[in-house]
């Protein structure tokens, strides 16, 4: 199945770029360009792409506010966001907002393209730096024990764990000695207890309630 991919960046080059480096992977393709937010917006209405990456430095309407409009719609497309700087606030509402990706522009294509990956499969990929961002910020924070109830199952919590280690899905069957579809399973599964809409919403809810602090993994 080809993932359609809707691009917003009022770099034209940038946007040039991405198309070209995506149209190389036969099983991405670029639907449409976005100069700015309120474009993307329409184009996402238009074209229902399976994934949209969205620049957060855009004129009149930006990524982070054409994000949580683009999320608040009935089933909507995943969202990546890309940019020059990880500033703390831009990454807290980006995953306020929902956003199942986070990627700096400086990052190599095999990464954007693992991320547009994730994100259509219902997964979500952070830039390392910005991970450890996350994890710096909340452990800058003191926070009490988490209660171990949350109404997980042990085997689900040690997943959470995991997923807030930044581990991928290979690298925690790994760990657990388990298959990939059985941590699948799992995440889905605590995914759906917790409220939460993907990984990218899973780390976060982990170092908020002090589940995970940082050097646990």
């Amino acid at each position: 199945m080809t993932v359609g991919v809707v691009v917003a960046d009022d770099q034209a080059m940038i946007r040039a770029g991405l198309r070209l480096i995506i149209g190389t992977q036969p099983d991405l393709t670029v639907l449409g360009e976005a100069a700015d937010g309120r474009a993307a917006i329409d184009l996402v209405v238009r074209l229902r792409p399976d994934v949209v990456l969205l620049d957060i430095d855009m004129p009149g309407v930006d990524g982070l506010a054409a994000a949580g409009e683009i999320l608040a719609a009935p089933r909507p497309p995943r969202v990546i966001m890309l940019t020059t700087y990880d500033t703390d606030e831009n990454l807290d509402r980006a995953l306020r907002a929902g956003v199942s990706g986070f990627l700096l522009k400086v990052s190599p294509p095999e990464r954007l393209f693992a991320a547009i990956r994730a994100a259509a499969g219902g997964e979500a990929l952070l830039d390392p730096a910005v991970t450890g961002r996350v994890i710096a910020g909340y452990g800058r924070v003191p926070k009490p024990p988490a209660p171990a109830a949350e109404g997980l199952t042990p085997r689900e919590r040690e997943v959470l764990r995991l997923i807030a280690g930044g581990l991928s899905n290979g690298e925690i069957a790994a760990a657990l000695v388990i298959t990939e579809a059985t941590v699948s399973t799992h995440i889905n599964r605590l995914l759906a207890k917790l409220g939460l809409r993907d990984r990218a919403q899973a780390v976060r809810y982990a170092y908020e309630r002090g589940l995970v602090r940082p050097g646990d993994i």
